[in-house]
């Protein structure tokens, strides 16, 4: 397990990066990116029920399908929290797979780390992430998981501008989310749909489904990534601040 005893290791260096404030309390390497024009959910407040009664409906195996996860594939769970599907990720994509596990939440790392080690799971690296910046490695991933996480995002177009490199060629971001107001724990499907567009992604596949506490929507990078001072933010009714998007 020394890639996770290595990641876990490198928590406290990597405290505070990005970290300064700019405008109030929004990091200086978010400040040329537009601010989002909704509120956000306190992190860490969402509450589900525990991981066997999640398994007796299915909600991993509903959403691994959905999104066609298979052996030998790499796909980053981004605040992987306490590791519910990272754990099953890992099973899925097989010893020839990779999941990274990313969360801005160090002590939910570090239970984490203790939970890899104490399973095995040789194919799970785990890493810090920031609010702006989820920090993933250029061209590494087929499928990116978002998970009943991004109405927590603070800054929407920063993180999905620097999140979108990551992808490989025909790689998928797979959200979950609840149809509800951003500052309840959810986000509502056109508004999620207008952020990403926003950032360059084409929406491929939505779908609701009980199963996952919520929907499910699947999108793809297209085209170039604008520059950041080119992005135009969207209102809460799903449309852009200029009229469309």
């Amino acid at each position: 397990m020394r890639s996770a005893r290595i990641a876990l290791a490198g928590l406290l260096l990597l405290t505070g990066c990005n970290g300064d404030a700019g405008d109030g309390d929004r990091p200086k390497s978010a400040l040329e990116f537009p601010q989002p024009d909704r509120p956000v959910s306190e992190t860490g407040r969402n509450q589900f029920s525990t991981e066997v009664a999640r398994d007796s409906v299915n909600e991993a195996q509903t959403l691994m399908d959905l999104a066609e996860i298979g052996r030998g594939m790499t796909v980053a769970d981004i605040g992987a929290g306490e590791g519910y599907y990272t754990v099953r990720l890992a099973e899925r994509v097989g010893v020839q797979g990779r999941v990274l596990a990313q969360d801005i939440d160090q002590g939910a790392l570090r239970r984490l780390g203790s939970r890899v080690e104490r399973e095995r799971l040789d194919n799970v690296s785990i890493k810090l992430g920031a609010e702006d910046d989820p920090h993933l490695p250029a061209a590494s991933f087929d499928r990116i998981f978002l998970v009943h996480m991004y109405h927590e995002v603070t800054e929407p177009y920063a993180f999905l501008w620097r999140l979108r490199p990551a992808l490989r060629k025909e790689g998928r971001v797979i959200v979950v989310e609840v149809d509800r107001p951003t500052d309840e724990h959810g986000i509502a499907p056109s508004l999620l749909f207008c952020e990403f567009a926003a950032v360059g992604f084409r929406l491929t596949e939505f779908v609701r489904k009980p199963e996952l506490q919520g929907y499910f929507a699947q999108f793809e990078a297209t085209g170039k990534r604008p520059a950041p001072s080119a992005i135009r933010p969207c209102q809460q009714a799903g449309e852009s601040a200029e009229g469309g998007n």
